[in-house]
């Protein structure tokens, strides 16, 4: 069981509010790149805080992050993602990642897909920095990142609350530091990851 917690940190930081955030694949956006985030997020529907106790489970999860990855890797490469809509799509995959280079990736993605036109990227952008912070050993700085583990419980350190104020987690779609207050003692107290 010693693999189990370090695994467990950035796959339950996957619990975000990504609901509010999807997006659905319009007319130019690149079909595979769509399919595989929408496996992507099928393969985190209807999750169970228990279920990251069963090695089959996280172990099936992660292999399915690290296929759609090393796909989403190869139309990056050769040119098949273009489109805001791709660009989101593919940072979703990569913010699923295990390294840093995925969290920048990740974010460079959400950058790019802001840069296209996509409003919605502006959410995935802060959430890829903080965990690329968070795996880099800094401090998150919108707070998007929730982590448990055995030693710490329900947490969001390290993050530097003081950096950037609710003005630009607004406009960036991040709840305020109040309401991710209400949803870490919601954590702590056994309530549900993503809500």
């Amino acid at each position: 069981m010693r693999l189990l917690p370090a695994l467990l940190i950035p796959v339950l930081a996957a619990f975000t509010p990504i609901q509010a955030h999807a997006r659905t694949a319009r007319t130019g956006d690149n079909a595979e790149i769509a399919a595989l985030f929408k496996s992507d997020q099928s393969a985190r529907e209807n999750i169970r805080p228990e279920q990251f106790r069963d090695r089959e489970f996280v172990a099936r999860m992660i292999e399915g992050d690290r296929a759609r990855r090393e796909r989403a890797r190869v139309l990056l490469r050769e040119g098949g993602l273009r489109t805001g809509g791709d660009f989101y799509h593919a940072a979703f995959i990569f913010q699923h990642g295990s390294l840093p280079e995925d969290y920048l990736l990740a974010h460079t993605l959400a950058v790019a897909s802001a840069a296209r036109g996509n409003r919605d990227a502006a959410w995935i952008a802060a959430a890829t920095l903080d965990r690329y912070l968070q795996k880099i050993g800094q401090k998150q700085i919108y707070g998007t990142q929730y982590l448990s583990g055995r030693e710490t419980g329900a947490t969001m350190e390290p993050y530097d609350r003081n950096l950037v104020p609710d003005t630009l987690r607004e406009a960036l779609g991040v709840p305020s530091q109040a309401k991710q207050e209400e949803r870490l003692a919601g954590m702590k107290s056994g309530g549900p990851l993503g809500k």
